[in-house]
C-alpha cells in the first residue's frame, strides 16, 4: 500500500477543482491510496479501516476472501471512508483514465459524507485516529487478562450480536438539541416532567381531562409571554390554583429525578452499561470499555449504512456528468461506456443501488426544473395536464433542488420522497417492473420468471423492502421484575431471524448476569391439505411469543396465537 504518485496526485487535484466548479463542497486535504487486489482482500473485514481492533472474525473473513479470489479472481476498483482527511483506496491495476473516472465518483462521496445532515456525527471526528486508540485500549486489556485475553472476544462478538440496535437517530437529536435549543423549544426538566409524565399519568387516571393539557400549555405560554424565559417557570408553579391542585407535586417531581438520575440510555448497549450489576463489577468494568468500542464503532457506521442507495447513486451521477466533458475521456469512450454500462444497469431481478440511486436524483432534479414539486402540480388530477406542465424555472433552479435532495435525504427518505403518481412516472420512464416466480406449467421442477407488476406502488414496496431496518427493541421494565431484563420487540411487519435468537440472548443473558426474555413475533406455516399443489397459497399462524434465557438455556413459549391467515408467496 503506497500514496498515490505526483503525477496521478496532481490528476485528482485537477478532479478536485472541476467537481468544485460544478457546485461540489468538500475539504482540501485528502489521502489516495494504490492497493493491490491482496490488500483489499485484508483491509475489507476491517471494513476499510486500517487500524480497527482486532478480533479473531477477521482473521477468518481474510482466509475466506482469499480462498473466494483464488476460485474467482475479481478486482475491486475503488472504495473511500469518511474520516478526517478523508482516506480512498484505488487498485494497482486500474488505468490511468479509468483512475480519473473513480477520482470524480469519490469525490462524489466524500462531498455527500461531508454535507448530508444524516453523517453529521461525523463531521468533526478522525475516526482512524480514534479507531487507532481504541485498538490499543483492545490490546492493552488483553494483555492485562494474560492467559484470560480470550474473553475480550467472547465481549466483542456478544456485542456485535446487538451492534445494530445503537440509538443512531437518538444521538442524532441530542447533537440537534445541543446545536440548536430555540429552534426545538427546549424546556426546563422540570415543565417537561410537569407537561410529560406528571399529566400523562393524571389523565390516564382521569384526574384531570385532555382539555387541561392544552389549558396548561396556553397557561405557560401566558407566563412566558408576560415574565419572559427567565421568570415563566417560577410564575407558572408559583400559580395559587396549581398549587391547591397538585399540593404532591414537587415531592413526586423529587423522586422522579433521584429514580432517573443521569441521562437516559439511548439504546440497549447503553442501558447494560448503567444498569448491569454484573458489568459494573469492579473486575468487569474492562467489559464496558471493550462494549463502548463497539458502540462508537457501530455508530460511525450507521450513517453508511443507512445511505447506500443514495451516496452510491450521488457517487455515480457525479463521475457520469464530470467525466464525460472532461479531455482525459479521448480514446477512451468504447471502453468507458462498457464499464459504465455494467456499473449503472437496471437488472431484471433485485436492485441496482448505484442506478436506483442515480435515477431518483435526476428524476427529483427533473421534477423541479419543471417545478413539479409545487402544491400546484401535486394537485392537478388530469393526467394530460400533467404531463404538459412545465413552469421553466431553469437549470439552476433544478441543480439548486438536487443538492438540496443530497442534503437532507437518506435511503428511506429518497426512495418515499415522491408522490404516488410521481413515483409512477418515474417507473415509467425508467421503464422499471416487478419481477415475480412461479412454477413451470410445462417442465416439472423448471422455475419461471415474469413481469408481475409495473405499478410504481409495488416497485416502491421492492425498494423499501431492501432497505437497512434494525428492530425496535424496547426495555419494558414494568415487566422485568426481580432483576430480570424484559425486552419487548416492537413488530414493524419484519420478523427477527429466529436461528440467531439464542446465541443472542445467551450473550444477553452473560452481561446482564441474570435471566433475561425477548417478547417477539413469529409466523408458523401450516401444511396445506393439498400440498402436492405448488401452485397453492399457505397458510400461516402469526404468534407473539417469549423467549426466556436462564443458565445458557432459552426456553420459548406463546404468548398469544391470532387465527390463520392466508399468505400469497408471490
Amino acid at each position: 500500500m503506497k500514496l498515490l504518485d505526483q503525477p496521478m496526485k496532481q490528476q485528482m487535484e485537477e478532479c478536485k477543482r472541476k467537481a468544485r466548479e460544478a457546485g461540489l463542497n468538500f475539504t482540501d486535504n485528502t489521502l489516495e491510496y494504490i492497493v493491490t487486489n491482496r490488500d483489499m482482500l485484508e483491509l475489507s473485514p476491517r471494513d476499510m479501516i486500517p487500524t480497527l481492533y482486532d478480533y479473531w472474525l477477521q482473521d477468518i473473513q481474510v482466509l475466506r476472501n482469499k480462498w473466494l479470489y483464488e476460485a474467482f479472481p475479481h478486482n475491486p476498483y475503488e472504495t473511500v471512508i469518511n474520516t478526517r482527511p478523508p482516506i480512498s483506496f484505488y487498485n494497482q491495476d486500474n488505468a490511468d483514465w479509468f483512475n480519473v473516472m473513480i477520482f470524480y465518483h469519490v469525490l462524489g462521496h466524500i462531498d455527500f459524507d461531508q454535507n448530508n445532515i444524516f453523517f453529521r456525527r461525523t463531521w468533526d471526528d478522525d475516526f482512524c485516529g480514534q479507531a487507532l486508540a481504541d485498538k490499543r485500549l483492545v490490546n492493552s486489556i488483553r494483555e492485562q487478562l494474560g492467559l484470560e485475553k480470550r474473553w475480550v472476544d467472547y465481549v466483542i462478538e456478544f456485542t456485535k450480536a446487538i451492534d445494530n440496535l445503537v440509538g443512531y437517530h437518538a444521538e442524532l437529536q441530542d447533537i440537534d438539541r445541543r446545536d440548536a435549543p430555540e429552534i426545538f423549544g427546549i424546556l426546563s426538566e422540570k415543565i417537561n416532567f410537569y407537561l410529560g409524565p406528571f399529566l400523562k399519568e393524571r389523565q390516564e387516571t382521569k384526574v384531570t381531562e385532555p382539555q387541561f393539557y392544552r389549558d396548561e400549555i396556553e397557561r405557560y405560554n401566558r407566563c412566558v409571554e408576560q415574565r419572559g424565559k427567565i421568570q415563566a417557570e417560577s410564575a407558572f408553579f408559583e400559580d395559587n390554583d396549581f398549587r391547591s391542585k397538585f399540593p404532591e407535586f414537587n415531592d413526586v417531581f423529587r423522586k422522579w429525578k433521584e429514580k432517573n438520575r443521569g441521562p437516559k440510555p439511548k439504546d440497549l448497549i447503553e442501558y447494560l452499561i448503567k444498569h448491569s450489576e454484573f458489568l459494573n463489577r469492579e473486575k468487569n468494568k474492562w467489559m464496558i470499555e471493550v462494549i463502548q468500542v463497539i458502540r462508537r464503532t457501530s455508530l460511525y457506521f450507521q450513517p453508511q449504512i443507512r445511505t447506500k442507495i443514495a451516496n452510491e447513486g450521488w457517487a455515480s451521477l457525479w463521475h457520469e456528468r464530470l467525466f464525460l466533458p472532461d479531455p482525459r475521456i479521448e480514446t477512451h469512450e468504447t471502453d468507458y461506456s462498457v464499464l459504465n454500462s455494467g456499473v449503472l444497469s437496471t437488472p431484471r431481478l433485485g436492485i441496482n443501488p448505484y442506478a436506483a440511486g442515480k435515477h431518483l436524483f435526476e428524476f427529483i432534479e427533473h421534477l423541479a426544473t419543471k417545478g413539479r414539486l409545487s402544491p400546484e402540480y401535486k394537485h392537478l388530477q388530469d393526467s394530460e395536464l400533467r404531463k404538459r406542465y412545465d413552469k421553466n424555472l431553469g437549470q439552476d433552479y433544478g441543480r439548486n433542488a438536487l443538492f438540496e435532495a443530497r442534503k437532507y435525504l437518506d435511503d428511506y427518505l429518497l426512495v418515499n420522497f415522491l408522490s404516488d403518481e410521481d413515483f409512477q412516472d418515474f417507473v415509467d420512464k425508467y421503464k422499471l417492473f416487478v419481477v415475480g416466480m412461479r412454477p413451470s406449467r410445462e417442465e416439472r421442477d423448471v422455475v419461471e420468471f415474469y413481469i408481475k407488476s409495473k405499478d410504481g406502488r409495488y416497485y416502491r414496496k421492492l425498494l423499501n423492502d431492501e432497505l437497512y431496518h434494525p428492530p425496535n427493541i424496547e426495555i419494558d421494565e414494568q415487566k422485568s421484575t426481580d432483576g430480570d431484563l424484559y425486552l419487548n420487540h416492537i413488530y414493524e411487519g419484519r420478523t427477527l431471524i429466529a436461528r440467531y435468537i439464542h446465541s443472542v440472548l445467551i450473550g444477553l443473558e452473560f452481561f446482564w448476569g441474570k435471566r433475561v426474555s425477548l417478547e417477539t413475533t413469529e409466523y408458523e406455516e401450516i401444511q396445506p391439505k393439498d400440498w402436492w399443489d405448488r401452485t397453492a397459497k399457505r397458510t400461516y399462524l402469526k404468534a407473539r411469543v417469549l423467549y426466556t434465557c436462564q443458565g445458557r438455556s432459552v426456553i420459548r413459549t406463546y404468548l398469544d396465537i391470532t387465527p390463520a391467515t392466508v399468505y400469497d408467496d408471490d
